[in-house]
């Protein structure tokens, strides 16, 4: 094979233009659709981080059945009594890949500086189960002033915009209303502990963050409507749905179990318009590396037919030429691909220098351009690249096999 190798680089170097071109070709086809799957893989863990973390989804979320469809008519009946949430928690911290099992409550209302008012909508969370779930994210994303506090049961953290609207700072004093699980009308007074950035315009101006006990303080409850999961890697979530789907049924707890990209629904959408488009790029790159594999090699049939004629008239058999042109082809896409891995290599040390960054749609404040390099992704590419090139060479490889001895020895 090495010799097959040997004889193939002296033929791609005969006419260094047109292999130059068909090399050139490959690379930024190559560099192209690794470098916007290195922009997708960012993309889609950063999306991931922020469902986890950022909105406090975890990767787990257990409702009692019947919550999703029929919560919002009748939340008393499909939220979880004391009871059940320590027998939940209690069997869901057994299993070895959670971290933690918390309970959580949405509430909304409307919510008054003494001036003005305006809606809101809140997430009632234990404060240290919620920074344990924050974790790093607490950095890229964090809060202005004390924020919540197991000491504090009043201080809230609210959403920057929300904060501006209310001209409310940490310190400030206001006042949340809302309707009671029984239909009453009641209201409690808050501290804002701290702001922060919800990431997005539609958010920013309604969210706010409150402790677990003053969310059913102000809808005169002890229940919670959901049991928030964080598990040890995010792989497990469906493994661990399963397990704990099983394990909560075989108790008499009849619950049903949410993965945190089935709730962001923000994830998915963006995530399936990357998928298309970079399916889009993969296919014109698929198109380019074919119609350009192609051209080379016919271009190469037709120049060196007296050749194919001597090679054949010397004993070399149809087999060994079309062997000859297909590892041809195969080294075009090899050393196209070792091109294109040096570019790639060099386009994503330049956005890591550089540093840019970009104000994406419905987001409220910029966030870095960042490609990561993913080595199997590339790989895999590779192989791809390869085999499609050496695919590319077999139809004219089969046509100079096919071609007459004596008529390609007279060939002009």
């Amino acid at each position: 094979m090495i010799k097959w190798i040997k004889i193939a680089l002296r033929n791609i170097l005969k006419n260094k233009r047109r292999s130059l071109v068909t090399l050139l070709a490959i690379a930024m086809g190559f560099a192209a659709v690794s470098l916007f799957r290195g922009y997708t893989h960012n993309t889609y863990e950063g999306l991931r981080q922020s469902a986890v973390r950022g909105e406090g989804l975890g990767h787990l979320t257990i409702y009692k059945q019947g919550w999703l469809e029929k919560g919002k008519i009748d939340p008393d009946k499909y939220m979880f009594s004391q009871e059940e949430l320590k027998r939940i928690i209690d069997l869901v911290e057994e299993d070895e890949d959670v971290i933690l099992a918390t309970p959580q409550i949405n509430i909304s209302g409307l919510v008054s500086n003494g001036r003005t008012s305006t809606i809101f909508l809140a997430n009632g969370v234990i404060p240290r189960d919620e920074k344990t779930i924050r974790g790093a994210w607490a950095a890229f994303r964090p809060v202005k002033g004390e924020g919540l506090s197991e000491k504090k049961s009043y201080g809230v953290e609210m959403g920057e915009d929300l904060a501006k609207h209310l001209d409310l700072k940490p310190g400030s004093y206001g006042v949340i209303m809302a309707t009671t699980l029984d239909g009453q009308m009641n209201a409690l007074d808050i501290e804002v502990a701290g702001t922060y950035d919800t990431g997005s315009d539609a958010t920013n101006d309604k969210y706010m963050r409150v402790p677990f006990t003053f969310a059913q303080s102000l809808y005169d409850t002890e229940k919670a409507d959901r049991v928030v999961v964080l598990l040890s890697n995010w792989q497990k979530t469906e493994a661990a749905r399963e397990r704990l789907i099983s394990k909560l049924s075989g108790a008499g707890l009849n619950c049903e179990i949410k993965t945190w990209n089935e709730l962001s629904l923000f994830y998915s959408k963006v995530k399936g318009m990357f998928d298309m488009i970079f399916m889009f790029i993969f296919s014109i790159v698929f198109i380019i590396v074919i119609m350009s594999v192609v051209n080379t090699m016919g271009m190469a049939v037709l120049e060196r037919t007296r050749e194919i004629g001597t090679l054949r008239a010397l004993g070399l058999k149809r087999r060994g030429v079309s062997l000859l042109f297909a590892v041809e082809g195969a080294m075009l896409g090899f050393l196209g691909t070792i091109l294109g891995i040096v570019l790639n290599v060099a386009v994503w040390a330049v956005i890591r220098a550089a540093g840019p960054t970009y104000i994406p749609p419905g987001s409220s404040s910029p966030v870095p351009l960042i490609v990561n390099l993913v080595p199997q992704s590339m790989l895999t590419l590779m192989v791809f690249l390869i085999l499609l090139s050496l695919i590319a060479a077999i139809l004219p490889a089969r046509r100079a096999a096919r071609q007459n001895v004596v008529d390609a020895l007279g060939h002009v």
